[in-house]
Parts: C-alpha cells; structure tokens; sequence
C-alpha cells in the first residue's frame, strides 16, 4: 500500500497534536509540576504595590539597617542597636519558591536586639524573607533571599 504525501501530512500532524495532548495532560495532573501563584490574592496583593514601594523606601532611608544572617543555627535578624528592641513590632514571612505548604509567618516581638528562626524548622534551599515592621509609627519592609544548606 502507498500513502501519498497528504495523507503523510495528515498523520505526522495528528502525531504531533497528540505529543502536545499527552505533555499537556501530565502536566496538568502530576503534582511535581504544581503551578500555584506564589501570593494567594495576586491582585489585591498588586493593588497595594505603592504601599509596599514606600515601606520598602522607609527601610532604604534608615541610617542604621536590620540585617540578616545565616548561620548554622538558622537565620538570625539584627536589629541595630540605636533601635528600642520592645518598640518593634512585626512579622517574618519565610516563603519556600518551591513549595507554598512550607511558607509560615513568625510575629516579632523581641527583648534583645536580635531574632533567631532555628535551622530545624527550616529545609535546605532557597527561603524568600519579607519582614514587615513597624518602629515608632513608621512601618518598613525588608525583603531578602537566603539559602539554608
């Protein structure tokens, strides 16, 4: 039997349309590839962007800035010593790129001028920070990327 070239055309195309069938099915019902938003709300996150730019700017303009460390007892927050440690007031978001079930939050409330989040509740890998503070009725944010060996 001889197939001429359109029926040869016809077939490679349905091959290929079923090749994208069969990538597009897996990826949509294997967990390995979960494509879920990093932020819950996108847009009323996006919506508060200008907030956020002028907090971002308010921690800029510090003469004297909190950092932030790894160490191998976890990662390690100081604050400057110019700051009141019982006047901070805020939250640690750690978020995890890969895995959203990790993410958690940490409330800062410090007696002494630095913030220990211990190594064993954090895995190996890349960890988003976003600390949001407020010090004096101003509010900051610092945001960072750390990588926990």
């Amino acid at each position: 039997m001889k197939i001429n070239w359109g029926t040869s055309i016809v077939i490679a195309f349905v091959l290929f349309a079923s090749f994208i069938f069969y990538f597009i099915i897996k990826v949509q019902t294997d967990s390995k590839y979960d494509n879920d938003l990093v932020v819950e709300e996108y847009y009323k996150h996006d919506a508060k962007f200008g907030d956020e730019m002028i907090r971002i700017q308010n921690a800029t303009d510090l003469k004297y800035k909190p950092t932030i460390v790894t160490d191998i007892q976890g990662i390690t927050i100081h604050f400057p010593n110019q700051f009141v440690p019982k006047n901070i007031k805020g939250k640690v978001s750690l978020y995890r790129p890969s895995n959203k079930k990790l993410d958690f939050e940490i409330p800062i409330s410090v007696t002494n001028p630095t913030l220990l989040i211990p190594k064993t509740s954090l895995l190996g890998g890349r960890w988003d920070i976003n600390m949001e503070w407020q010090y004096e009725g101003k509010s900051y944010l610092t945001k960072e990327i750390v990588y926990i060996n």
